[in-house]
């Protein structure tokens, strides 16, 4: 088969989940930005920004690594025995960390009130960390069918609780519905935001749960030389994941620090976490293409046109990616509406803009990274990380007193040009990759010069809908194949 084909079957399966789930997930916006203000929604926001980093550093790069090592030893049961193992232990010893610091730990958070908080995320970073590993070994197995189905009951668990908590308990009590004895045994007026959480932590259960199987069947067996070169692998990684996830998330958390105290920070937390959530194709597209990505690209490596394949696939998310970002920036007025009136502010469309293009280029930053994963030149994907969040913490320090969320949007975009230009021009030096510059250019041009007429302009939705057509209209005519390429079968065996 096609490698390019392959990777695209595997990301629409692993798409499956990722995208029904996201956009299921989508939907509980406007669901949050009803029933909480954005003071409420902020608390949401900030936690998550913190639960990102430590699910960073509670699987330290153990995924590559194990993608890695499964192809260079004969025995992959053992490589997945001691990744487990080693999760099984540093996960645990983290949940035993911060359920015996949960007061000092919620003090210092500034909600002293709500150390349940803290426990309930305790767990569902554990869980998930545990569980990271089974699903990296399900993708290596090609095994993109359970993986999706065992992320979509989650997705489902997740939502459906969401909803009954935050809607349907209310109005039981409020109708004196029959069920209202079992709602009153399980739900708490003024619980509020927790109820997030709770949904969170019993998805992640159940997860952990449908992934024992993989676990148990495990040769359990720890072996240290083994544990020694992935870590010896991983670690480096571990620096970029967490330098990462500050460029990533570390600008909701400054939010609350740096913006000046005539300005109510949780209720602009909350404004610039809806206004994220807006962006989320882009993410949505990003990380259901990682799901396939990494396992494929390190498959490929031992192929004849290996480097050839990934200059395409290159080519091609650069296509998806820019449609992605013209699509919601045309439909933009249409989309807010799923916010609710609370959370409608000027700064909206200038702010989901450019963290559209920020991801844009985080996810070519995404593709050229595997230069350094193939040549096992990790230590470069964390000083590429370093390197960004320097440049992200400098400019929110800098920006965020100005201009505020703007600022930070500004300050994301900025840090990840930086890192995919310099991604780049080192790849090049040590493992050069054929990407068809001058094709991926021309399609960056392209959406930025129809971003910005439609804004100069100020065009009417048809003449958006019609620059949307156009863009669709000159990708497919130029990355149509060719009638001499379709006529060789064997290109497509």
């Amino acid at each position: 088969m096609n490698p390019l084909k392959k990777l695209a079957g595997q990301t629409v399966i692993y798409g499956l989940s990722s995208v029904v789930g996201r956009l299921l997930n989508y939907l509980l916006v406007p669901l949050y930005t009803r029933y909480f203000l954005p003071e409420e929604y902020g608390i949401v926001t900030e936690l998550y920004a913190y639960v990102a980093f430590l699910v960073v550093i509670l699987t330290y790069g153990i995924e590559t690594a194990f993608f890695r090592y499964s192809q260079k030893v004969p025995n992959k049961r053992t490589v997945y025995s001691t990744a487990l193992i080693s999760l099984l232990v540093t996960s645990s010893i983290f949940i035993f960390i911060i359920f015996s610091s949960t007061i000092p730990i919620a003090n210092w958070l500034q909600y002293p009130n709500n150390t349940d908080y803290i426990q309930f995320f305790a767990l569902i970073i554990g869980l998930d960390a545990v569980s990271s590993i089974s699903f990296a070994k399900l993708r290596e197995q090609n095994n993109a069918t359970r993986f999706a189905l065992i992320r979509l009951v989650n997705i489902f668990i997740n939502i459906g609780l969401n909803l009954f908590f935050i809607i349907y308990c209310p109005y039981a009590i409020e109708k004196g519905l029959p069920s209202v004895d079992f709602v009153n045994s399980v739900y708490s007026e003024g619980y509020g935001v927790g109820y997030i959480f709770v949904a969170n932590l019993i998805a992640s259960a159940v997860t952990f749960l449908m992934l024992l199987p993989e676990m148990i069947k495990s040769v359990w067996i720890f072996d240290k030389s083994i544990w020694r070169q992935m870590m010896i692998y991983a670690l480096p990684l571990l620096v970029a994941g967490l330098a990462g996830m500050t460029n990533e998330t570390i600008d909701r958390v400054l939010l609350k620090h740096l913006l000046p105290d005539t300005i109510n920070a949780s209720a602009e937390i909350g404004l610039y976490g809806a206004f994220y959530k807006l962006s989320i194709l882009i993410v949505l597209f990003i990380q259901t293409f990682r799901f396939a990505a990494e396992p494929f690209f390190f498959a490929q490596e031992k192929e004849k046109n290996s480097r050839k394949t990934y200059a395409d696939v290159m080519k091609y998310f650069v296509i998806i990616t820019s449609f992605i970002f013209l699509v919601v920036t045309m439909l933009y007025d249409f989309i807010i509406l799923f916010l609710g009136s609370n959370y409608h502010d000027d700064r909206g469309f200038l702010t989901v803009s450019i963290l559209l293009a920020a991801n844009l280029l985080l996810g070519i930053y995404y593709n050229l990274s595997i230069w350094y994963k193939l040549s096992e030149k990790t230590k470069y994907g964390a000083y590429l990380s370093i390197f960004g969040a320097i440049i992200t913490l400098s400019l929110n320090f800098i920006l965020i007193p100005i201009i505020g969320f703007v600022g930070s949007a500004w300050a994301t975009l900025v840090c990840y040009f930086c890192m995919t230009t310099t991604s780049y021009f080192l790849g090049r030096k040590h493992y050069r990759i054929p990407y068809p510059i001058k094709r991926i250019s021309f399609y960056l041009i392209l959406v930025s010069t129809l971003f910005f007429s439609s804004i100069y302009f100020n065009i009417g939705i048809i003449l958006k809908i019609i620059y949307i057509l156009i863009f669709i209209t000159i990708a497919f005519v130029l990355e149509k194949p060719k009638k001499a390429v379709i006529s060789n079968p064997k290109l497509f065996d």
